[in-house]
């Protein structure tokens, strides 16, 4: 019996990184899965994911005995959304656990930043979150079965870290969407929480500018990423772990809160 047997899951971001890693461990747990993901160029340093990726993303699902339905879908935009949700209760017939995981990242000193990387920003990593809020919720409540909602934030999200400033206020904000949808969604035994990961090794990464930031500013702010356990960068598997606890009902009293997977980050 798997933690989660019978549920179905809606991920966004799930065509690579993370957003796969959740899917398969969910998927190992029992679930059926829902994966969203835009698979276009964006403006960002590392490379986009691709049709392709979401589509190995389902065979790795399917790969686990289980069904999944990979979606096309900017977060951005809210229809496309509401027409994730529509196709996943058309095939499965409910949504249990929702995966708000999509993101974006690039740097740049605040005052630096063009009006687009901002924008963008918030656009994808706030606002996308309350768009896939927005498109889950209603049929979570219809259903009067509970579920969780687990947003994927970061070290970010509770730090002031440098360089990624526009990353940080999205980050931030998320954190605000969980604790207050938490308090709103409580009386139908909907819990939300958020999870914090410290660097992980996706492509993500992948962008020159952050790096020759903090080079540039070593000697000012010292190093600006420190752990206390003896790791630099961790696998999405280590978050899926933590998202999967969340989704499962181990964690059926546990709402309102903020899930450190940091190495120790925040503990710096």
């Amino acid at each position: 019996m798997g933690r989660l047997d019978g549920k179905v899951a809606l991920i966004t971001g799930a065509a690579r990184g993370q957003g796969r890693s959740h899917a398969v461990r969910l998927a190992a747990e029992g679930a059926r899965i829902a994966g969203v993901d835009i698979c276009a160029p964006l403006q960002v340093e590392y490379e986009p994911a691709t049709p392709d990726d979401l589509a190995e993303t389902v065979r790795l699902v399917e790969a686990q005995g289980q069904s999944m339905i990979g979606l096309r879908g900017d977060v951005r935009i809210l229809a496309d959304l509401q027409k994730a949700v529509a196709a996943t209760l058309e095939a499965f017939g409910r949504i249990d656990v929702v995966v708000a995981n999509a993101g974006i990242l690039t740097a740049g000193l605040l005052w630096e930043l063009s009006e687009e990387q901002w924008q963008d920003m918030i656009d994808t990593n706030l606002t996308g979150v309350w768009h896939t809020i927005k498109a889950t919720v209603p049929a979570m409540i219809e259903q009067g079965s509970g579920g969780s909602i687990i947003i994927v934030s970061s070290v970010a999200g509770l730090s002031g870290t440098p360089f990624v400033g526009h990353y940080v206020a999205a980050k931030h904000g998320a954190v605000g969407l969980s604790r207050a949808l938490a308090n709103e969604l409580g009386a139908h035994r909907i819990r939300v929480n958020s999870v914090h990961p410290a660097a992980v090794n996706t492509k993500m990464n992948d962008g020159p500018t952050l790096p020759d930031l903090i080079n540039r500013f070593s000697d000012t702010l010292g190093p600006v990423f420190m752990t206390s356990l003896p790791y630099f960068m961790m696998e999405p598997e280590a978050v899926s772990n933590a998202v999967a606890f969340l989704a499962s009902d181990e964690s059926k009293y546990i709402t309102g809160v903020q899930v450190p997977v940091d190495m120790g980050t925040l503990n710096r």
